[in-house]
C-alpha cells in the first residue's frame, strides 16, 4: 500500500509538471492534431456497403491505436532514457522504491494517452457521421477497453523500456508499431489483407484495441468490414487480458533485475551524471 501510495503521488507530479510546459504538450499533441486534420478530408469518402465513411473507420480505429502507441512508445524511451541517467538506480535505493517508481510512470503515460483519447473521441462524436455512444452500456464497455489496454501497453513498454539501455531506442519500437498499424484494420478493413497476415495482426493488442473501440462506437453495419463479421467482444477483453497479465509479471521483475545489475562501474557513471 505504501508503494501504492508513493507511485500515485509520483504520478501526480510528473502529471502536473509536464502538462504546464507548453513545449511538451505541443509535441505530445501535435501529431493528433494532424491527423484529425487529415482525416477531416476522408469524412466524405464512403466505405462500400458499410453506410459509413473511411474517415470515421480511420478516426475510431485510430482511437485505439493511439493508445497502443503511447503505451510503448512512451513508456519504452521513458525507462530507457532514466535507466541510463541514473534515476532507476535511485528509484532502488529507497524503500518500496521500483513498484512506486513504476506506477508513478504508468499513471503519468496513462494521464497522456487518455487525454489524446479523449480529444480524439470527442472530434469523432461531434463531426463524424455514424460515430455514437447511445447508452450506458456502450460507454462502460469503451472505459472497459481502455483501461485493459492502457494497463497491457503500458507495462509492455515498461518491460522494454528496462531491457533496452539505449535512450534512443524509441526509434527501434516505431517500426514494428508502424508496421502493426499498417496490418490491424486501422487504415483499412482488415479483411481486404490475406489470412496470414490478419492472424499475425490478431496475436498483438493493437488490432483488439482498435476493435474493441470501433464496436462501441460504430453501428452494426460496420461488421461488414471485420474478421467474421462480428465484434469478438469475448476474445477482444481475453487477448487484452492476457497482455495486461504477461506485463503485471514481468514488468515488476524485469526492473528490479535491471536495477540490481545496475552496479559497480555502471553505478558510479550514473552517479557521476546525476551530481
Amino acid at each position: 500500500m505504501n508503494a501504492i501510495k508513493l507511485g500515485v503521488a509520483r504520478g501526480r507530479i510528473e502529471l502536473r509538471q509536464v502538462f504546464t510546459v507548453p513545449s511538451e504538450v505541443l509535441g505530445y499533441f501535435l501529431p493528433t492534431v494532424f491527423f484529425m486534420a487529415v482525416l477531416a478530408f476522408l469524412r466524405f469518402v464512403p466505405v462500400a456497403g458499410a453506410g459509413f465513411s473511411y474517415g470515421t473507420l480511420i478516426l475510431t480505429g485510430l482511437i485505439g491505436s493511439s493508445l497502443c502507441f503511447s503505451g510503448l512508445s512512451s513508456m519504452t524511451q521513458t525507462l530507457a532514457a532514466e535507466r541510463e541517467d541514473g534515476t532507476l538506480v535511485r528509484a532502488r535505493a529507497l524503500p518500496n522504491g521500483v513498484p512506486a517508481y513504476l506506477i508513478g510512470k504508468v499513471l503519468m503515460a496513462a494521464g497522456f494517452a487518455v487525454a489524446s483519447v479523449a480529444v480524439l473521441l470527442v472530434y469523432a462524436l461531434l463531426l463524424f457521421d455514424g460515430v455514437a455512444l447511445p447508452g450506458l452500456g456502450s460507454w462502460l464497455k469503451l472505459v472497459a477497453v481502455i483501461l485493459l489496454g492502457l494497463l497491457a501497453t503500458l507495462l509492455l513498454g515498461a518491460v522494454l523500456g528496462s531491457l533496452f539501455p539505449n535512450p534512443r531506442v524509441s526509434a527501434v519500437v516505431s517500426v514494428p508499431l508502424l508496421a502493426l498499424l499498417a496490418v490491424s484494420g486501422i487504415l483499412y478493413p482488415i479483411t481486404v489483407l490475406p489470412g496470414w497476415v490478419q492472424w499475425i495482426a490478431q496475436v498483438f493488442p493493437m488490432y483488439w484495441l482498435g476493435l474493441g473501440v470501433r464496436s462501441t462506437l460504430l453501428p452494426d453495419s460496420a461488421l461488414v468490414t471485420e474478421i467474421g463479421q462480428s465484434w469478438r467482444g469475448g476474445e477482444t477483453f481475453a487477448v487484452l487480458g492476457a497482455w495486461a497479465l504477461l506485463g503485471l509479471v514481468l514488468a515488476p521483475i524485469v526492473l528490479r533485475r535491471m536495477t540490481r545489475r545496475g552496479k559497480g562501474a555502471r553505478i558510479g557513471k550514473a552517479k557521476q551524471r546525476i551530481g
